[in-house]
């Protein structure tokens, strides 16, 4: 798909049509108004598939002038879109995709307090009219699969902490004594051993040769008989109470199981963005930066994508929410703080580079942090200068193609 700049205002008098698309799962509803902001064809539905498009396409044949003549807008409503955006533009159609808070604010203004398909369409095409339509940034291939990857990434990095939390919330009640031997009951060899015994009454009747055998398998190296033994004798007067035996046992496999594959799935992700790293000359100086990991360098590559659309690098910093808002009325002064506007994910994934650096040998960036405490900021906000000094400079490398160079993060404003 193609790359639309933020920066540009769409123009409708260079039009000859305007088309304004509400977008959903199944169904789509449009309609077309010329610059005078004439009807030509009322809010029509549509089906959000091959017939739906060729109705589509068939309808704007009807109106006689060049598809480059028309301008469609589309609101971006997450994959629901993607397939239509892509075939009209294949079609020649000018296309401009707006965020949903543009029209939101501007059915807002209208007094608009309805909320119908037919009355988004209009609306959507009413927004194109007024002038101050910005056309919405649309990912390339390279950026999208960035995209599609590491937001995967962090769904099944969240649902692992889930499944963690669950594993151990059985061996409460099932087997309360097990961290004596695993302090961490949710590595391989621990959830191997409780997949073939969930429990203390399991170990306790499968034995010490039962429990020896499964730790061969898994790690061979690291336990055997004296491991087996010792869970056994903690099996044997564990003060596990026995309810819902059967059922915890059970829940506590598939959780363990379910863990083993989330893990499989995730080095499998980090392997494919490790490929597509190494493949992107863009990446080559954010990779030099030793705070941050692969999964930073590809959510900055990914939620940032191609930064030449930006004409300050301070529009970075305010894309990625790292804005400061400040709201004030007469002598009323409220509390500046960040706008949070834009991805979370990469706010998430600078303050914990942010909080790595801190206490990392040799870092540039935990140099700037000790600075900046020294000068009289608090760590909070020390904190967060840091976090927008490694989106500006992320940007920059991005932007220029340089070579990451640690003695230039000290280098003007702070933050």
């Amino acid at each position: 798909m193609a790359e639309v700049s933020l920066s540009v205002l769409l123009d409708p008098s260079s039009f000859a049509y305007v088309v304004g698309i509400d977008i959903g799962s199944e169904d789509c509803c449009f309609t077309v108004l010329t610059p005078q902001k004439q009807v030509v064809i009322k809010p029509t539905k549509l089906a959000n598939a091959a017939s739906g498009f060729a109705l589509l396409q068939e309808r704007m044949a009807r109106l006689g002038v060049d598809p480059g003549q028309i301008v469609v807008g589309l609101e971006a409503t997450s994959r629901y879109g993607e397939n239509l955006f892509h075939f009209l533009q294949q079609q020649g159609y000018h296309l401009c995709l707006l965020h949903p808070r543009q029209t939101h604010e501007f059915a807002k203004q209208r007094g608009l307090r309805a909320k119908t398909d037919r009355l988004d369409a209009t609306t959507i095409a009413r927004v194109l009219l007024s002038g101050e339509a910005r056309a919405g940034y649309v990912p390339n291939e390279q950026i999208a699969s960035y995209r599609e990857l590491v937001r995967l990434h962090t769904q099944l990095s969240d649902e692992l902490a889930w499944d963690k939390n669950e594993i151990q919330a059985l061996l409460v009640v099932l087997f309360p004594e097990f961290s004596q031997v695993f302090a961490d009951p949710c590595r391989l060899t621990a959830t191997t051993v409780l997949q073939a015994y969930p429990s203390a009454k399991a170990i306790r009747e499968a034995g010490v040769d039962a429990i020896a055998a499964v730790l061969r398998t898994s790690a061979p190296r690291n336990y055997g008989q004296q491991t087996a033994r010792r869970l056994v004798q903690l099996a044997e007067h564990s003060v596990s109470s026995d309810l819902a035996l059967e059922a915890r046992s059970l829940s506590l496999k598939i959780w363990c199981e379910q863990l083993q594959h989330t893990l499989a799935h995730l080095a499998q992700i980090e392997e494919e963005m490790g490929k597509r790293l190494s493949r992107d000359p863009g990446a080559k100086g954010l990779q030099e930066v030793p705070e941050f990991g692969t999964k930073t360098v590809a959510v900055l590559r990914a939620e940032l994508g191609d930064v030449a659309r930006f004409q300050r690098l301070d529009q970075v910093v305010a894309y990625a929410g790292m804005d400061i808002e400040i709201k004030q009325s007469g002598k009323w002064q409220g509390q500046a703080k960040l706008s949070k506007r834009g991805s979370g994910l990469v706010r998430r994934m600078l303050y914990m580079a942010a909080m790595r650096c801190t206490c990392l040998p040799g870092s540039a960036f935990g140099a700037y942090y000790h600075r900046l405490l020294a000068r009289g900021l608090g760590k909070k906000t020390a904190l967060m200068a840091v976090m927008r000094k490694m989106l500006v400079i992320a940007a920059y490398l991005l932007r220029t193609g340089e070579d990451y160079d640690p003695t230039k993060v000290a280098a003007g404003p702070a933050g």
